[in-house]
């Protein structure tokens, strides 16, 4: 298996070298993953000794009459292309249908494989932790953009860790990212027919009901960088950089391209405007609709998600940039269930799901998780590993007193 894979990968960067029309996002995300470098992957690929052994198999694929090694510069050598195409058909044709450099070399050759079949089922490079690396890399050689890195955080949907199915939405909030993931398949299209404001939503709805977490879910789920900045982390103490902090990040977002850009506690600027506001503040809501209104998935890639617990506090002006409007109330008694069932999914014990969803009318999700924290922490400290129902109820009795008190200040 080690010996194929190896082969697989000297075949894709031949073929990928050969054909100029090729791009990165044509080599499969784990044979990519081989190449990078610090200015991303450059051609010519060279398949060096030590790469090869990163794959495994090298000594029985140095035995193939097609393989050679050069000692001098430690690269593989492929001696003849006609030879390893034919015996690797022979081979592996389930990694040729979903392999693009190889589907398209294969099917001009003739074989009953398809290039396009195979370039939907491959991850492009803007999935990769190490191309957002490199593109960062570059952003921080420009001193300005350097400073704004330090004021957002930047994630690789590798490195996010919530499903998109483990998140407890409704139909109707579902129904709104499938909208996104289809505009962003069908771009071109969108882009031909001027419909182009498309992907901009405004969360909204109380702390802890999962504005947050599923905008990190939809990053992980379309394979695209999250960019996530707070209002109050741009507000500069000297009012004046606040517009120029808001130009900033719409431009590293188009920079990263395609991604997703997650402005939380959207209302700390944009919040509705009064005569006697300052004007270094009205400049600033001013730059935030300009950059708003000259921003969209179609044209730039970028996907704006804006997030708000006090969406009465924004200026009308806002509400009309947005094309959807996207509610998280707290979560009625079905998405309670849901929200229990995906916590206590690993956790071994003896509890009544429906009485909990009951004892939770109010609750968040994030509430909700608390709980199965609590429970699960009591439980260890009893040196045990099952959660009993006596250690949720008391859960959730700790997390209602937690709430009172919160709202009794």
């Amino acid at each position: 298996m080690s010996m194929l894979k190896l082969v697989e990968v000297i075949l894709t960067a031949e073929i990928y070298n050969r054909f100029e029309e090729l791009t990165e996002d044509d080599i499969p995300k784990e044979i990519r993953k081989l190449f990078y470098g610090k200015n991303g992957i450059s051609r010519p690929l060279v398949v060096k000794l030590e790469t090869a052994r990163r794959v495994g198999g090298v000594e029985e694929a140095l035995k193939l009459p097609f393989l050679d090694i050069n000692n001098l510069t430690k690269q593989i050598i492929l001696t003849s292309l006609e030879a390893a195409t034919k015996w690797f058909a022979s081979k592996a044709m389930d990694r040729i249908r979903i392999n693009p450099v190889l589907a398209y070399y294969y099917q001009n050759d003739g074989l009953d494989v398809s290039y396009e079949e195979a370039k939907k089922k491959n991850l492009p490079k803007h999935s990769d932790r190490e191309w957002l690396k490199t593109v960062i890399a570059e952003l921080e050689k420009n001193e300005e953009t350097a400073e704004m890195l330090g004021l957002v955080r930047i994630y690789s949907p590798e490195d996010i860790k919530v499903d998109i199915k483990d998140v407890a939405l409704d139909s109707d909030q579902m129904e709104e990212i499938r909208k996104i993931e289809v505009a962003m398949e069908e771009r071109d299209y969108l882009r031909r027919i001027g419909v182009t404001e498309v992907g901009k939503l405004l969360f909204i709805g109380p702390p802890g009901t999962g504005k947050t977490t599923t905008a990190r879910a939809m990053s992980r789920k379309f394979g695209i960088p999250l960019v996530e900045v707070k209002l109050s982390m741009i507000t500069s103490q000297y009012l004046g950089e606040t517009s120029k902090n808001i130009e900033k990040v719409f431009e590293i977002a188009k920079r990263l391209n395609p991604c997703i850009l997650f402005i939380d506690e959207f209302d700390y600027v944009a919040k509705t405007r009064t005569s006697d506001e300052h004007a270094a503040v009205k400049r600033a809501v001013n730059t935030l609709l300009k950059s708003i209104d000259e921003i969209n998935l179609v044209e730039d890639g970028v996907i704006l998600i804006a997030a708000t617990n006090h969406p009465s506090l924004l200026d009308p002006a806002v509400w009309r940039r947005f094309d959807k409007i996207v509610e998280f109330p707290e979560p009625q008694e079905r998405i309670r269930k849901r929200i229990f069932e995906l916590a206590l999914e690993r956790v071994e014990g003896d509890y009544d799901i429906d009485e909990l969803v009951k004892l939770t009318e109010g609750f968040t999700g994030a509430d909700i998780k608390l709980v199965v924290r609590e429970a699960v922490l009591k439980a260890l400290l009893r040196g045990e590993k099952r959660v009993m129902m006596d250690d949720l109820l008391q859960a959730v009795e700790d997390v209602r007193n937690r709430l009172c008190l919160k709202t009794s200040y």
